[in-house]
């Protein structure tokens, strides 16, 4: 048996990026055979800009590194090593590409598919509310706490993305090594919390950068004529139940948006992104809006004290929520 089979068929998982060997139990194994967790290996982390860049890993390759992380600093807290496996279950295909853009929040459909594990979870002990409440930080635990600083979620984001954009200058398992936990926020000393400071700004840029805003653009579009287009006959549950490639299998055989889903994939550089304003008064013909809520920019402790706050302006990133025109261009 392979020990970095997702399978949770070898009781031993050696999770590859933080090189944490993570002793499965009963529960997680079975929790892996789950649809809802199987599922996330078909979404990708990093949505749209999959379509563009090099960062193709999975939901559930974060959800597994976040569940080696727990069992770093807490192996015996079971109620959060099962939340940090099952925290991701509600996203929709692409991750955070069609969020609030169809209506849908992945929160909500997360906590209904943790319910559904009711009676697993009971099986082995535990009220699958209480998961539902510590992957939603409505309970202080290992994974949130009182206390304003960057949590182990995002840690795991920012360091597996930032290897994948080569912005790690830090074997993963060294810089675990300088961390604390302080309610629930990353501690560490200076000269790490900097380097974090900098996985966090680069993240951010890579966020608003026109090789994920274009995709996401043109993907809500297509997203919208799914689920507005009585040709195509898609409801929001099935979006949200889909995986990137069941999106991609509706888009393309559907005549209403099979054209424009293959020029996204074989020509994503056919888009430009400009400011709202720079399109103002009228955007050109076939534009799309889009519209960037947040950047996250939390930032960790340094010796169990807040560090400064980052501020967008300083890194030339827009302060949020910010209003984006994706505009066609002739090939």
């Amino acid at each position: 048996m392979s020990s970095v089979s997702t399978l949770g068929d070898s009781e031993v998982f050696v999770e590859p990026l933080w090189r944490v060997e993570v002793h499965l139990s009963d529960l997680e194994r079975e929790l892996l055979t789950t649809w809802w967790v199987r599922r996330l290996g078909f979404v990708s982390h990093a949505g749209a800009a999959s379509v563009t860049t090099v960062q193709s890993y999975t939901r559930l390759e974060h959800s597994l590194g976040l569940l080696a992380l727990v069992a770093h600093f807490v192996p015996e807290d079971r109620v959060a090593r099962a939340a940090a496996l099952l925290h991701d279950v509600g996203h929709l295909p692409f991750s955070h590409t069609f969020e609030h853009a169809v209506g849908l929040d992945h929160h909500t459909i997360g906590a209904d598919r943790i319910r559904e594990l009711t009676p697993l979870l009971a099986r082995h002990g535990i009220d699958a509310q209480i998961v539902v409440d510590i992957a939603d930080g409505r309970v202080p635990s290992v994974l949130s706490g009182r206390t304003r600083g960057m949590r182990l979620d995002h840690l795991e984001s920012f360091v597996r993305s930032g290897r994948c954009h080569g912005r790690t200058t830090v074997a993963p398992p060294v810089t675990l090594a300088r961390l604390r936990l302080h309610d629930g926020a990353i501690d560490t000393d200076a000269e790490t919390a900097e380097y974090l400071r900098a996985l966090v700004i680069g993240e951010a840029r890579s966020q608003v950068a026109p090789t994920n805003l274009a995709p996401i653009a043109v993907m809500q579009r297509l997203a919208s004529i799914l689920l507005t287009d009585p040709r195509t006959a898609t409801t929001a549950e099935q979006l949200a139940a889909m995986t990137d490639g069941e999106f991609w299998a509706a888009v393309i055989s559907s005549p209403e948006t099979r054209d424009l889903a293959l020029r996204l994939r074989a020509r994503p550089d056919l888009w430009r992104v400009l400011p709202a304003s720079a399109a103002e008064p009228a955007a050109p013909p076939g534009a799309l809006s889009l519209r960037v809520r947040r950047l996250y920019l939390d930032v960790p402790l340094v010796d169990g004290r807040p560090s400064p706050p980052i501020d967008p302006a300083v890194h030339g990133l827009p302060q949020v929520p910010a209003r984006f025109v994706v505009v066609p261009v002739a090939d």
